[in-house]
């Protein structure tokens, strides 16, 4: 396989996962948001993420979210199902889910809290590469597994059979970029920031996309590709300068959340839009009143509609 052999472009949202007051998974909640999530145009969307809960998530209970999410979708967009765990065995079991289901490929960080070495990393993928026939797309997220992989270490990987893209999270612009210009062309490298940087690498070098969070403003994240796409530069910034604006407010440079959880505050921004977020599970914790006021703040300050 090679970045050839999927057709995964543009705005990726890692979905959140609602979950009811008591903490259990809300599927009415759960077919809601997925219809809206498809009404505005998303370019696919990745299940069971960072975003999406996966530390809380027993088997049953994900088995349950990949079916429901890929009957809803019935094939309209690309399904990424996260599928991170802290053994072969945990990666495998998932992965036997999100087949079954009929997901086009997973997401996969390294396993997370122990902080493998780099040939560590590199012998956990080749193992699950080994042992399943789904598209992989490796995740470098630093902030949840406390390793940035090298650029060096994801050329490695690039290399195995089932790595078709790789989700780039590092904070640091130079490794991304090291990263971009040197395996563009054999996978597709998610992560392209929504700003004239990003707009640059679409237009001059086909960038991919990015597999953004929560998708809180909508079709404005999917639009910021589109018209790109079609040309229209200055219009895409504009939608660039609006999801600036809300990670500016929202987050820290290194992507964690100033005034709780990522997935606190995602849940709460589409929460007071009306619309499906649900509440985080424990030990996450929603926002408290100052957070949930600042997260009211930048919405309307962005004319976003929101509830009293």
């Amino acid at each position: 396989m090679n970045r050839d052999s999927v057709s995964w472009r543009g705005y990726i949202p890692a979905m959140t996962t609602p979950f009811s007051r008591s903490g259990e998974l809300d599927v009415e909640a759960l077919r809601k948001h997925v219809d809206w999530l498809l009404g505005q145009g998303m370019h696919g969307l990745v299940v069971a993420g960072t975003q999406g809960e996966w530390f809380t998530l027993n088997l049953e209970e994900k088995a349950v979210l990949l079916a429901e999410v890929a009957g809803r979708v019935q094939g309209r967009i690309p399904l990424i199902a996260g599928c991170s765990g802290y053994t072969l065995a945990d990666v495998l079991a998932q992965v036997e889910l999100a087949e079954k289901a009929g997901f086009d490929g997973i997401l996969l960080t390294p396993p997370p809290y122990m902080v493998p070495s780099e040939s560590d990393i590199l012998a956990f993928y080749r193992s699950v590469d080994a042992a399943i026939r789904m598209p992989i797309c490796v995740y470098n997220w630093p902030p949840g597994t406390h390793v940035d992989m090298s650029p060096d270490l994801l050329v490695a990987l690039a290399q195995l059979k089932q790595v078709v893209a790789i989700k780039n999270s590092t904070s640091d612009l130079r490794r991304f970029l090291d990263v971009f210009f040197r395996l563009r062309r054999e996978v597709r490298v998610f992560g392209i920031p929504m700003n004239e940087t990003g707009a640059t690498l679409v237009k001059q070098h086909d960038a991919d996309g990015t597999m953004g969070a929560g998708a809180v403003l909508g079709h404005e994240q999917p639009d910021f590709f589109n018209e790109l796409w079609a040309g229209n530069e200055a219009r895409a910034l504009e939608y660039a300068a609006r999801d600036y604006t809300i990670m500016k407010s929202w987050f820290n440079p290194d992507l964690t959340g100033k005034f709780g959880s990522s997935q606190a505050i995602f849940k709460e921004a589409l929460n007071q839009q009306g619309l499906h977020g649900g509440f985080p599970r424990l030990p996450l914790q929603p926002l408290d009143a100052e957070g949930a006021s600042q997260i009211r703040t930048t919405l309307v300050a962005l004319g976003r509609t929101v509830q009293d």
